[in-house]
């Protein structure tokens, strides 16, 4: 990743953890190329830059060992992990390909990643260590009894994620085993957490900002000063939690405006309408330097989600980028939305008038940077990580 996640901490502190983090879906491999600015990879930054930690582990989620082979010998540009002596990388293999579906297969191999990551602890030499978990199956299924503390990073609701509905039975299984071993649990927003209704000590820790990219100069992609006004920004994954009609209603009531939707294509059929739309661009994923030109140079943020368990359910990160580039907000009238409650957010209730809500945040204008950063300040990745801390490390 980027020299913010490749540096190596400085000394510890007196007293610090040893702890060990568990990826979700991803490798750290993946998540250094995609520049590591996701929820879980901001988190293995933090932790790897930190003098509350002392020993430190990072461990994949199981791999195809023939995949992962194939991988290593394709892949020419590798992003090292930065160890030394008191930080591993674990990447561990199985034979098969995708993780088991049911109950009983989950337990199996939650057994086998309990062995693997209990054997790392011991070959770093780790006193006490605690265990963060991003895997939701992890968090329920593996015993770690070999783990001070277990906290469950608790980023979606994998029980409502249409990507993983083979998994669905799976994940409430293991969200009552989270309940029942009382572990504790860090959820990115107050509808998750009394969703999974955690019996052991918990804490809401949303998304959150890093303050260096939305300060400075800043470098727009090069067909943004081309674009007809006002530009109207979507930045995330084009997928079906976007409301379409909303989106092709609003490019048809404002013909000079330019909606941009700027992100990984996920489900091409459901955009495909909007492709033959005159004044929509979908264009795909910009690096880190251009998106944030892109959204502080833009006129307003949209998010146009439909309102269902997921989204519900989700922390906006989106919505806090958008406020750090001082942007006016249309946005669906969704709980974690509704919670950030600042002055240039104009919500629209599902099924309601997603354009009227996109005029009344034109209207509003810019933020003065007085205000853009007091935000900044109060939604920190920093903020939100010693958060979290408190609560995985106590």
């Amino acid at each position: 990743m980027d020299d913010g996640i490749g540096r190596r901490r400085r000394e510890s502190e007196a007293g610090a953890a040893d702890v060990v983090y568990v990826f979700s879906t991803v490798t750290w491999q993946a998540a250094a190329k995609r520049g590591g600015f996701a929820s879980e990879d901001r988190l293995v930054r933090s932790l790897l830059a930190t003098k509350r930690v002392g020993r430190l582990i990072i461990c994949n989620h199981f791999r195809s060992r023939p995949r992962k082979l194939a991988r290593d010998l394709l892949e020419r540009e590798k992003i090292p992990f930065p160890s030394d002596e008191r930080t591993m990388l674990v990447e561990p293999v199985r034979w098969r390909r995708r993780d088991p579906v049911s109950i009983v297969g989950v337990q199996r191999e939650s057994a086998a990643y309990d062995r693997a990551l209990a054997g790392a602890a011991r070959r770093l030499g780790m006193r006490d260590p605690v265990v963060i978990s991003g895997h939701p199956l992890v968090a329920g299924f593996a015993d770690l009894a070999w783990a001070r503390a277990v906290t469950w990073y608790a980023i979606d609701d994998w029980a409502a994620h249409p990507a993983y509905r083979p998994w669905w039975d799976a994940y409430r299984e293991s969200y009552d085993r989270v309940r029942v071993r009382g572990r504790r649990v860090a959820a990115v927003s107050s509808v998750l957490l009394e969703r999974l209704a955690p019996t052991g000590p918990s804490a809401v820790v949303p998304n959150g900002l890093d303050p260096d990219e939305w300060l400075g100069e800043t470098t727009p992609p090069d067909w943004l000063p081309g674009l007809s006004r006002p530009v109207l920004v979507y930045a995330g994954s084009l997928d079906l939690r976007l409301d379409i009609e909303w989106l092709s209603h609003l490019a048809r009531e404002m013909p000079a405006a330019t909606i941009v939707l700027v992100g990984a294509l996920v489900d091409e059929a459901h955009l495909a309408p909007l492709r033959v739309v005159p004044n929509v661009q979908i264009r795909p994923p910009l690096d880190r330097g251009p998106l944030t030109g892109l959204i502080r140079g833009a006129d307003v943020g949209l998010l146009p989600h439909r309102r269902n368990a997921l989204t519900e359910a989700m922390s906006p990160l989106k919505l806090f980028e958008y406020l750090a580039a001082g942007l006016p907000v249309a946005a669906t009238d969704l709980p974690p939305i509704r919670r950030i409650d600042h002055p240039r957010v104009v919500l629209a209730a599902p099924g309601g008038d997603f354009t009227d809500a996109c005029r009344r945040a034109l209207e509003l204008g810019r933020a003065p940077d007085s205000e853009r950063l007091r935000f900044i300040e109060a939604n920190s990745w920093q903020v939100r990580h010693d958060q979290l801390l408190d609560l995985a490390l106590a």
